[in-house]
């Protein structure tokens, strides 16, 4: 088991790797295994970036982001523009069912809102519009279509979680009330909680995972 200092030193080190990350304003500081970071970015997808590249590293057991975005100077566009080019991204987004999702924005930030019938495609028109010049945040209130039986989704999870780590599936538990389902159980590193959270999101219907899973000390 890695000490806090240990995976300070480590998470630093990635973000420093990482070239989609400008680390050069971004403080880290752990606690039992918890990252925080703080500082300030010049794009909205940076913040993602730095996300992802913390979830790389062993040991973490969670991630919380104090993290303030700063448009550089040459990134600011109005919201109209940001509201033209959004519409655009998810126009030419396959994923992204047309006339589905609207865009609405306001000082740099984005709203969608709309419904569709999968959590890919929710999270898909997030994602066409997150790296876009200008964007400062997105907020994603698109909701997922639901479906009447909470029975059969469980068991459609339930037997994707036993094919990709028939191990780990033995630990979690499915509750599925509406479209909401709730994980509940132990996994062995912060991956395996994020790969759980995403395979209850992938079945249909799924408009929303409460994340009660624990990540073994």
């Amino acid at each position: 088991m890695k000490t806090d200092e240990q995976l300070k030193k480590d998470v630093t080190a990635e973000l420093a790797w990482d070239p989609a990350v400008n680390a050069a304003n971004i403080g880290v500081a752990v606690r039992n295994g918890i990252v925080t970071l703080s500082g300030t970015l010049d794009t909205y997808v940076q913040k993602h970036a730095v996300e992802r590249a913390v979830r790389r590293v062993a040991g973490v057991r969670g991630i919380a982001l104090d993290l303030e975005v700063r448009l550089a100077p040459g990134h600011a566009r109005t919201d109209s523009e940001i509201a033209q080019a959004a519409a655009h991204a998810m126009h030419w987004h396959s994923l992204v069912p047309d006339d589905r999702v609207k865009v609405e924005v306001e000082d740099g930030w984005v709203r969608l809102s709309g419904e569709v019938d999968w959590a890919y495609q929710r999270a898909s028109a997030e994602q066409s519009v997150r790296p876009l010049v200008g964007v400062r945040g997105v907020t994603n209130d698109i909701t997922i279509k639901p479906r009447a039986n909470a029975s059969e989704i469980s068991r459609e999870i339930t037997s994707a979680l036993e094919r990709h780590a028939r191990r780990e599936a033995r630990r979690i538990a499915v509750e599925v009330e509406g479209g909401v389902v709730t994980l509940r159980g132990t996994v062995d590193s912060l991956a395996e909680r994020q790969a759980a959270v995403g395979t209850a999101f992938a079945a249909q219907g799924v408009s929303r995972v409460i994340d009660q899973l624990d990540v073994a000390v």
